[in-house]
């Protein structure tokens, strides 16, 4: 992990959130797991219900666009665009921002009510794993209980494809805990007190592997 202003990220977080001190090796875990996926040339597929719905598009939101470090994108690229289309070509290389490749399973209306109408409902997001899945990749999957089916069956797909399984869930880690290569299992059991920790969780690791990518004294 980088250090910033001698505290590591992760320090930083449980200084200000001391409940998630228990979860700390945990997560630099999962941190380390992040890195060494996008090192490898994985992605991260992420899914959850809900108010888990909302933090897998956030999470997302987070890794495919500056978080808050500037991300420029490769110089072969802003070469060539320069070439393609000097105006336009040189706007795009200065203005876009260099992605950690991850896919919200929860985003895409159409596919999931396909697949709940011609399929099962419940495997909306596990058919996504089949298609999109590769052994270098990562399910990020959340549920506050860790008993909702959809992403049960979405961890079981994953680890029958070899995906690394990371799991945010609630204290008790509920059915989704074996299914899980790292689970962090934040304390407390009512949802709104489980979503409260876990937000603060997801945004150490996209600062954190945004700086171990983009940072400059890395």
């Amino acid at each position: 992990m980088k250090s910033l202003d001698s505290f590591s990220l992760i320090d930083q977080l449980c200084e200000r959130y001391p409940a998630l001190t228990i979860v700390k090796p945990a997560i630099e875990e999962v941190c380390n797991q992040l890195i060494a996926c996008y090192e490898n040339g994985g992605k991260v597929l992420v899914c959850g219900n809900g108010g888990s719905c909302a933090d897998a598009d956030h999470i997302v939101g987070e890794l495919m666009k500056s978080f808050e470090l500037k991300r420029s994108i490769k110089s072969s690229i802003q070469e060539k665009l320069a070439l393609l289309d000097p105006e336009r070509g040189s706007y795009l290389a200065s203005h876009l921002q260099q992605g950690l490749p991850a896919i919200s399973l929860t985003a895409h209306t159409a596919l999931t009510t396909a697949i709940a109408n011609d399929i099962d409902g419940e495997v909306i997001f596990a058919q996504q794993v089949i298609g999109y899945g590769q052994p270098n990749d990562i399910l990020l999957a959340i549920s506050s209980s860790g008993n909702s089916q959809n992403v049960l069956d979405a961890c079981l797909v994953a680890k029958a494809m070899e995906l690394k399984v990371i799991g945010l869930t609630g204290e008790t880690g509920g059915k989704m805990k074996p299914l899980c290569d790292i689970l962090v299992n934040v304390p407390g059991r009512r949802t709104f007190m489980v979503q409260e920790l876990q937000l603060p969780v997801y945004h150490v690791l996209c600062l954190a592997v945004e700086h171990h990518f983009f940072g400059t004294t890395h």
